[in-house]
């Protein structure tokens, strides 16, 4: 998984109006745990804009006045109204502590039961994981190339090394539904192939018919 940097700065003073004389100035609190103590800091928030309002899930690399920390997000509150980022917490890591995470789901491949007329439904957008940090990958990548009308991929079927999913291995990721014009065409490939074995049925009985005459 990437590690994407951030800068900020220690807090002189905590409390709520401290936090929001920073946010008028367009910087936004935050917390680091897990460390052994809690450090307060803030940072920009269009900085931290481009961390928060992506689809990607990346570690942080975080440089609070000269010093460094390697962090995941924890928490992070939103304005009711605006959404803007009021605050945030991120969970400081080492490379022999066990991360839990939710990774976005990727799909890959083109299913044949769509190109019918299937109907694609992904039930999971991000899954849940447990892994060490240098395992982490930075999303699962699910082949759906072989998934025909009807057929799915359960939790319990995806493998990715070194990383435990977390969940009911029996539910469904990813599958492919009947829909009204996948019937149709079911159908009309039934209806086409009967047509011809019946001929090929016709042909073979004149063959046979001639091979006896002679």
């Amino acid at each position: 998984m990437k590690t994407v940097s951030l800068s900020g700065s220690l807090r002189e003073n905590v409390g709520s109006k401290d936090a929001k004389h920073l946010r008028l100035e367009a910087r936004v609190p935050g917390v680091i745990y897990g460390n052994g103590q809690n450090i307060h800091f803030h940072v920009k928030e269009t900085e931290l804009n481009k961390l928060v309002f992506t689809p990607d899930v990346n570690f942080v690399g975080i440089d609070l006045d000269g010093k460094e920390y390697k962090a995941i997000f924890k928490e992070i509150q939103f304005h009711p109204v605006t959404d803007r980022i009021t605050h945030f917490d991120l969970l400081a890591i080492t490379e022999d502590k066990i991360i839990d995470i939710a990774l976005p789901v990727r799909l890959t491949g083109n299913s044949p039961g769509v190109l019918n007329g299937g109907k694609l439904r992904q039930n999971y957008r991000k899954l849940k994981v447990k892994a060490l940090a240098k395992d982490l990958p930075e999303f699962i990548e699910l082949n759906i190339a072989e998934l025909k009308i009807g057929m799915s991929i359960r939790l319990g079927e995806i493998e990715i090394p070194n990383v435990t999913l977390v969940g009911d291995m029996r539910d469904v990721a990813v599958s492919v539904k009947t829909s009204r014009n996948a019937v149709a065409d079911e159908l009309e490939a039934a209806d086409a192939a009967g047509a011809e074995g019946a001929e090929g049925a016709e042909g073979a009985e004149g063959a046979a018919g001639e091979a006896s005459a002679e």
